[in-house]
C-alpha cells in the first residue's frame, strides 16, 4: 500500500494542451503561483525534468555518496551549495522552494505531509540534489510512435518497491524502487532501445517481464502513482526510479528533509538531447540551446 498519497489534483483536461504548449520558464511560474499542482508528466517536451532531495548539509555528503553508487536510479543532474535556493545551471529562475507542483516532508524519516512550497520550512544548511526523471524519455517513446498508456490515461505513472537492494552509502539504504510501463512485444523492444540512449533519465530498464521477480506481488496496487492501464498481450517493463531516495532516507538521521510529490517533478531548461550529448562528450551545452534547431 501506498504509505503517503500524492495530491490528487491533477491538471484539468481543457487545460492540458495549454499546458503541454509552455516553455519551462513558463510553466515554472504557472506551478510557482500554485494554478498548477498536478504531475508534470508530458509537460515540457524535449526538456528534462527532475526529481528533488533535499538534506541538512550534516547528511549531504552520505546521499551524494549513496547517489554515486547508485547511478541508475540516482543520476545526479543538479546540485546547489547549502542554502541555496537557485540552481542556475538547470534553469536562470529557478527557486527549488516553489517550482515543484508538490512535494513531500519527512521528519526523522517519517512522511509527515505534502505542501506546494518550502516557504515555511528553508532552513540555510538545505542541500539540494536534482535527480533525473523518467519522464524525460517518454517524448522520444511517443514521437516513434510508441503508446504510453499512462499518458493516454491522463493518470501518473505506476511505482513499486521492489526486492532489489540499492548499495548502502552510511546511514543511506533501502530498496530501488522502479517505475513500469507496458508494451505490446514489439514496442516494448523498440522502448528498450530508445530509453537507453537518455542516461540521466534511468537509462535501459532493470527488468522486463514476470513483476514477481523482482518483489511486486501486484501490478494494480502500487506503491506510489496510479494504477496501471494495460492491454491483452502488453509486457511490463521496470525502469530504475528516482523516488528510490525516499526510501533510503528513512534511517538517515536527518530530523527534515524533503522531496518531490512523486510524479510531480522540477522541470528544467536543459534540452534532454543536448544534456546527453554533452555527458557523452560530444558536443557542447548552452542553457539557451533549443530542443528543436
Amino acid at each position: 500500500m501506498m504509505d503517503m498519497p500524492s495530491p490528487q489534483e491533477s491538471t484539468p483536461r481543457s487545460n492540458a494542451a495549454e499546458l503541454r504548449s509552455l516553455s519551462p520558464q513558463a510553466l515554472r511560474q504557472v506551478i510557482r503561483r500554485q494554478d498548477h499542482t498536478g504531475p508534470t508528466m508530458g509537460l515540457a517536451p524535449g526538456y528534462l525534468q527532475g526529481n528533488l532531495a533535499i538534506l541538512p548539509q550534516a547528511q549531504a555528503f552520505d546521499f551524494l555518496l549513496f547517489c554515486q553508487r547508485n547511478p541508475k536510479p540516482c543520476p545526479i543532474i543538479g546540485l546547489a551549495e547549502a542554502g541555496a535556493v537557485n540552481l542556475p545551471e538547470l534553469g536562470q529562475d529557478i527557486d527549488i522552494r516553489s517550482d515543484l507542483p508538490a512535494y513531500r516532508v519527512f521528519r526523522n524519516g517519517i512522511p509527515q505531509q505534502t505542501v506546494t512550497d518550502l516557504d515555511a520550512l528553508w532552513r540555510e544548511d538545505l542541500v539540494s540534489f536534482v535527480i533525473g526523471c523518467s519522464f524525460s524519455f517518454e517524448e522520444a517513446l511517443e514521437e516513434a510512435g510508441i503508446p504510453l498508456r499512462h499518458l493516454q490515461a491522463g493518470s501518473n505513472v505506476p511505482m513499486y518497491r521492489t526486492s532489489i537492494s540499492t548499495v548502502p552509502a552510511g546511514a543511506f539504504s533501502g530498496p530501488l524502487v522502479v517505475s513500469m510501463r507496458a508494451f505490446p512485444s514489439w514496442d516494448a523492444i523498440h522502448a528498450i532501445l530508445l530509453s537507453d540512449r537518455f542516461r540521466l533519465a534511468h537509462g535501459a530498464p532493470v527488468h522486463i517481464g514476470e513483476p514477481a521477480q523482482i518483489g511486486i506481488k501486484d501490478l494494480d496496487t502500487p506503491d506510489f502513482g496510479d494504477p496501471p492501464y494495460m492491454e491483452e498481450g502488453d509486457i511490463p517493463v521496470f525502469w530504475a526510479c528516482g523516488v528510490t531516495p525516499q526510501l533510503a532516507l528513512r534511517h538517515c538521521g536527518a530530523d527534515l528533509a524533503i522531496t518531490h510529490a512523486p510524479g510531480h517533478m522540477l522541470v528544467t531548461d536543459l534540452p534532454s538531447s543536448a544534456a546527453e550529448a554533452r555527458l557523452s562528450g560530444l558536443s557542447s551545452f548552452r542553457p539557451s540551446d533549443s530542443p528543436n534547431p
